[in-house]
């Protein structure tokens, strides 16, 4: 068998490793059956082939199919310390594991490393397990920390006396945190004051990210105990990481107590324990403004100025807040309200809004009101979206956004901006100012995220594959149609820019390449399973999830479900069904057990939630504290009305926002709330913008007499209010009114951001009112409004309005009808029947909703059948209602995918329409077929 195998592997190992990229067991049973002479040759033709063509690029790609990847790592661990010496082998464990994703570095697989090293090779070693050490689970750190125990620990020592030497806490690096704490106590205070006096243990320090209160005192207590001052500042630099969990306050000097801050600026790196990071600033926050003022102390106190109360940010000066830009401006974690005030007392200050001064501003840019934006220089505007600040634009919100693209378009300048505008930023751009805008190649679209109605115009302008395979966010317009249409090599040139957009692609736009994977296996089995599939896990249906993934492949696939963008409702509950298997019932989970869970913590019924928050977090019965609040979360829903209403005021003060983040409060509990905000702030003509905004969920208690008491003048403060999405109509009525009145304007002098601001609200318009909108303004906020789930005669009327816009909606394409997304619900039966069906997967799911049941009845079986199946699922039960025979036939053949049986249609040519654009990256058009995913399967296998 040997010679068959080793000449095929002499004489063309491309081609034969090529078959095994997708067969990883069958080359670990054949390495591993090789002898030691054989497994030699194959090493060495794999790791020390640097300078032969063949390999170079051939062999990196071995190392990064995952499967392969795997093999290779243990069939390294098998063979390699028995075959060739022991650093020759730590080198291929570093090449084969520096290119893997490391998910198989598993306890079970750390047992497997060899225990008997020289000490180079076990330095090298442990050197390899220190960089990879964020990109391995807590359990198999744990693992590999006791591995190298064994090799540390090598001298017999008293009960006393620790092993742990300066030297073995750098070797260890970041594991040093997984010592036990009886250990750390003995470590000899020689030892400790070496290892602090060592220069690069700050370095060292500074990255252990995972330790413990516990572990962290401990160590402060050897380092104060081995003879340094903890007070002095020489002495504060050192200690890293470690002044998070700094416990000697006692009759601390003001300037210690800053010097000390100033260190904390890291502590947010920790992994968990920011209840307790935060309270300790709160504390040295106090310490360090003693005998003096707030304002005095401001640029002192680097970022534990999060911690200042709204209360105490109101009273700085605006000098103050000028003078300490420069270490504001660096601070991250600012709540919203905060933001607001610190830079309407900028902006004060500085009186005029230009260029150089918001450039001064770094993340507080974003608590610029949006009337401020729109009010400046268009070409100091297009030097903000061009400039340094363009990183903070994103997190502008979308009236703001919208503020600033509305002065540049009408400054005549936006041909030469629209060119420079950057990421997420640039999806506010409406489909109307693209169609004004000519000269687009594809080096304009680099660096920006579009919309699907952005890209499949752009697609219709750039119909090249070299401007589209250039351009990763155009992918968003390719379908399974122009996949299929695609020759094999055009395919398998470009197969590697569809897998690094994955991300980019609908679930039915990697039919070919999950379907393959489906064809070949009948059911996920272990971890070789989860590296063949990468991130197609994400996509994988429920059922499958149910009944064909192991318990084993779920453990090895956790790690990539967590990074899964959107999984559904259904994928969730499998994932969860599984966990409970592999884990137990949550009453027994312990607080290691939630983070290895991670966010799918969240899929536990409320119950579930209860008993595990009173387990892991000892919720009591007491009124809650800033610690409780900041460490709860979104478990901060089980605190009693009575508690909530018992809470300090300064507490409430301080916490506002983190409580009106919580999803899970009731009526009952929004209400009390609400109540602790008037006794907070006094009466609400007087809450502030800034105080409105910090209430989150919490304002939907507001009454609409309270509504009518506030000040709403500002489309900010609407912007922020808009963003919840459960008031009643009443309430929405009144705080569209209530802007109206306060800001004096009118339906008919609304601007583009303001209709953006206003967002939900919007829906509280009667016909009239949205007539009076101007066309100009609705056609550049058009894309936003089409977000809005509004009732069928809002909608009616908003598609009139956009009528005006792209004319009659008999004239409609695809881009328009992903653009204005729910207020496609509003054509009536005429104008729905008058589609051609292959447009019918370019509406958004939204708007398949939103057509009224009575309208819905009026598409003809042909059009239904092209729904596409993401669009056929969001058919409600009172649509499926009004359905006769044929249409629900049609029905069914859409959500299952067919390709051509849709009655009355044949395009046996597989392209799209002249004058039509490709189908949305939601939908397949028309859906692909087994027989196209059969050849696609065989596509991609060739191309890897």
């Amino acid at each position: 068998m040997y010679y068959t195998y080793f000449s095929v592997f002499q004489m063309s190992i491309k081609s034969y490793l090529k078959n095994l990229l997708y067969q990883p067991r069958q080359l670990l049973s054949e390495l591993q059956q090789l002898d030691q002479q054989q497994f030699q040759t194959a090493m060495k033709y794999l790791f020390n082939s640097k300078k032969e063509h063949l390999v170079s690029d051939f062999t990196r790609r071995i190392f990064q199919s995952p499967g392969v990847n795997r093999t290779l790592f243990l069939v390294t661990l098998d063979k390699c310390f028995l075959a060739l010496s022991a650093l020759d082998c730590v080198d291929i464990l570093s090449q084969v594991l520096r290119v893997s994703a490391v998910n198989y570095l598993q306890p079970d697989v750390v047992g497997s490393l060899p225990n008997l090293l020289l000490e180079d090779a076990f330095r090298n070693l442990s050197s390899l397990f220190k960089d990879l050490y964020d990109r391995t689970s807590a359990s198999t750190q744990r693992a590999l920390y006791g591995w190298m125990n064994i090799y540390l620990c090598k001298t017999e020592f008293n009960e006393s006396t620790s092993w742990v030497s300066a030297e073995s806490l750098w070797i260890l690096g970041r594991y040093m945190v997984h010592l036990p704490l009886e250990e750390i106590l003995k470590i000899s205070l020689n030892e400790i004051r070496l290892f602090i006096s060592y220069d690069n243990a700050t370095k060292q320090l500074d990255t252990v990210y995972d330790i413990t209160p516990e572990l962290a005192q401990a160590l402060l207590e050897r380092i104060n105990s081995s003879g340094f001052d903890m007070r002095n500042t020489s002495t504060i630099y050192r200690l890293g990481l470690l002044v998070c969990f700094y416990d000697d306050l006692e009759q601390m000097d003001a300037a210690v107590a800053r010097a000390l801050l100033h260190q904390m600026i890291k502590c947010n790196q920790l992994r968990g324990f920011q209840a307790e990071v935060h309270e300790l600033k709160s504390q040295l926050l106090n310490i360090a403004v003693q005998n003096q003022t707030l304002n005095d102390t401001l640029g002192s106190l680097s970022d534990a100025v999060v911690g200042l109360t709204s209360s105490q940010l109101q009273s700085l000066s605006p000098e103050a807040v000028h003078n300490a830009i420069a270490t504001l401006n660096q601070v991250s974690g600012w709540a919203k309200s905060q933001v607001m005030i610190l830079s309407s007392k900028y902006l004060s200050y500085e009186k005029v809004l230009s260029f150089y001064n918001v450039s001064q501003m770094g993340a507080l840019v974003t608590g610029i009101g949006t009337e401020a934006l729109h009010s400046m220089d268009p070409r100091e505007l297009a030097q903000i979206v061009r400039g340094t600040m363009s990183q903070f634009l994103a997190d502008l919100s979308p009236a703001q956004q919208q503020g600033i693209l509305r002065k540049i378009t009408a400054s005549g300048d936006f041909s030469s901006s629209v060119k420079d505008i950057q990421g997420a930023f640039f999806k506010e751009v409406s489909l109307s100012g693209l169609w004004k805008q000519t000269g687009y190649d594809s080096s304009m679209l680099k660096e920006k995220e579009l919309r699907r109605s952005q890209a499949l115009y752009l697609y219709e302008v750039l119909l090249k594959f070299a401007f589209l395979f250039s351009t990763g966010q155009l992918v968003k317009g390719v379908t399974c149609q122009l996949i299929e249409s695609m020759g094999t090599d055009i395919f398998l040139n470009n197969f590697k820019f569809f897998e690094m957009n994955l991300h980019l692609l609908s679930p039915y736009q990697l039919c070919q390449q999950g379907k393959c994977f489906l064809f070949q296996n009948s059911s996920i089995a272990d971890e070789y399973d989860v590296d063949l599939l990468g991130n197609l896990i994400c996509h994988l249906p429920p059922a499958f999830l149910h009944g064909r993934m192991s318990l084993k492949a779920m453990a090895a696939a956790l790690h990539q479900f967590k990074l899964c963008q959107q999984l559904s409702h259904e994928q969730k509950a499998e994932i969860k069904y599984k966990l409970l298997q592999l884990y137990g019932s949550s009453n027994n989970w312990t607080a290691q057990t939630t983070l290895d869970v991670g966010q799918f913590i969240a899929l536990l019924s409320k119950e579930e939630l209860h008993v595990l928050a009173e387990k892991v977090y000892c919720l009591g019965m007491r009124a809650p504290s800033s610690n409780e609040i900041i460490k709860l979360a979104e478990a901060n829903v089980f605190w009693s009305v009575q508690e909530l209403k018992c809470m300090d005021p300064g507490t409430f003060d301080k916490n506002v926002e983190l409580l009106g983040a919580v999803s899970g409060f009731n009526s009952s509990q929004l209400i009390a709330l609400k109540e602790k905000a008037k006794q907070v702030w006094g009466s609400l003509p007087d809450w502030r913008s800034y105080q409105i905004v910090s209430l989150g969920r919490i304002a939907l208690a507001l009454t609409e007499p309270e509504i009518q008491e506030l000040d709403l003048h500002s489309i900010d403060t609407i912007s922020a209010l808009s963003q919840q999405t459960e008031w009643t109509p009443t309430q929405a009525r009144a705080i569209l009114q209530g802007f109206l009145e306060d800001s004096g304007q009118t339906i008919s002098t609304l601007k583009s951001f303001d209709l953006v601001g206003l967002g939900a609200f919007l829906c509280a318009l009667n016909s009239t009112e949205i007539t009076s909108i101007r066309t100009a303004e609705f056609s550049a906020a058009v894309a936003r409004i089409g977000l809005l789930f509004c009732s069928s005669s809002v909608l009616r009327q908003f598609k009139k309005m956009t009528e005006s816009v792209f004319g009659a909606a008999t004239s409609w394409n695809g881009s328009i009808l992903q653009e204005i997304g729910t207020i496609a619900g509003g054509l009536n039966e005429d104008e729905l029947k008058a589609f051609d069906e292959s447009l019918m997967p370019y509406f958004q799911q939204s708007a398949i909703r939103h057509i009224p049941p009575e309208i819905f009845q009026a598409l003809s079986p042909a059009q239904i059948a092209k729904l596409g199946p993401a669009n056929a699922a969001m058919v409600t039960g009172s649509q499926r209602e009004h359905l006769d025979g044929s249409q629900l036939h049609s029905l069914g053949l859409a959500l299952a995918g067919a390709r051509s049986s849709s009655p009355g249609t044949q395009n046996s040519s597989g392209s799209a329409q002249e004058g039509q654009t490709p189908a949305p990256s939601g939908e397949c058009s028309p859906p692909c077929s087994q027989e196209v995913m059969e050849e696609g399967c065989q596509m991609a296998l060739a191309a890897v």
